[in-house]
């Protein structure tokens, strides 16, 4: 029986299910960013409950760096044929064809950064004027200071400093020509309220989340998962161990942590036992202290 710290509360799908009515009121051509990751398939079911009986009226658009995990991008081509949503790919690959932007080299190379450029160019491409997303203020500092509806300028550049008061359930969507809004509804949730979420609602998720058999190596104190896209060096001895994943990014840049949870119940457990944040297993927010905050400057997620 769930206790007071797994029971998920109830008012905070409200809540997301109002913001995403909002969105659909307010502007003309939103779309969901999707990653495949827990966050992005909470907001897909928040989106059906919106909009039940009618579909989802707005097309899914996910930024595919080309190093995904393979689990993640066949989850997504599966969850969309069988809710029958309209998915749009981009992909970082194209921007680096076009010398849009620089493909990164060395150790610490990651194509993470590169997806800015592709997003913003899709943005633009359909004329999307409002980007729902999954971030949530406790992963990270710098998500922690945006509003709900959080504007950006005709560059799709971030200012921390011109963010717009919220009042209670007001949220204000009014935006000047080029602007458009990031918008995130489940921005008050936790990763444990995710978590308790996707438990009581018996939402499938792709299988690395879960404890598996994975080609891995060290660095910096992390548990990386090998890849031919990866740089490993000779005193980095690749390893099989049994790990999962907190959170799902470009292979590149997410860590791996040993694990033996094998269902959801499992990962509750780690996670309310855990001493490290979710965001402590992305390489590519340690570049620097303010990592997350730069990107989000220049366009990012």
């Amino acid at each position: 029986m769930a206790t007071h710290n797994t029971a998920f509360p109830r008012e905070l799908e409200d809540e997301a299910i109002y913001i995403l009515r909002e969105v659909a009121a307010q502007f003309e051509k939103p779309v969901l960013l999707f990653s495949g990751g827990k966050d992005s398939i909470t907001l897909v079911r928040l989106a059906q409950k919106a909009f039940y009986p009618a579909r989802i009226p707005f097309p899914l658009l996910h930024v595919d760096t080309g190093h995904n995990f393979e689990e993640t991008i066949r989850f997504r081509d599966e969850l969309v044929e069988e809710l029958g949503l309209e998915l749009i790919v981009r992909y970082v690959q194209d921007s680096i064809d076009q010398q849009k932007v620089t493909e990164e080299t060395g150790k610490y190379a990651s194509r993470n950064v590169l997806q800015t450029v592709t997003l913003l160019d899709a943005i633009e491409e359909f004329g999307f004027d409002a980007c729902i997303g999954g971030a949530r203020r406790d992963e990270e500092k710098a998500r922690a200071k945006e509003r709900i509806f959080s504007v950006r300028n005709d560059f799709g550049q971030w200012d921390a400093k011109k963010q717009r008061p919220e009042l209670f359930d007001m949220l204000n969507g009014k935006i000047n020509m080029g602007e458009n809004v990031r918008v995130f509804p489940i921005s008050n949730w936790t990763e444990l309220d995710v978590w308790n979420y996707i438990r009581e609602e018996e939402l499938a998720i792709p299988s690395i989340y879960y404890s598996h058999e994975r080609e891995t190596f060290e660095r910096d104190g992390q548990i990386l998962p090998y890849s031919s896209f990866m740089t490993v060096s000779e005193d980095e001895p690749v390893s099989t161990r049994m790990v999962r994943f907190r959170t799902v990014g470009d292979m590149t840049c997410t860590a791996a942590v040993e694990s033996t949870a094998v269902a959801i119940e499992d990962i509750i457990a780690e996670i309310l036992s855990a001493t490290v944040s979710e965001r402590g297993a992305r390489i590519d927010d340690k570049r620097s202290e303010a990592a997350m905050e730069k990107r989000k400057q220049a366009g990012y997620f």
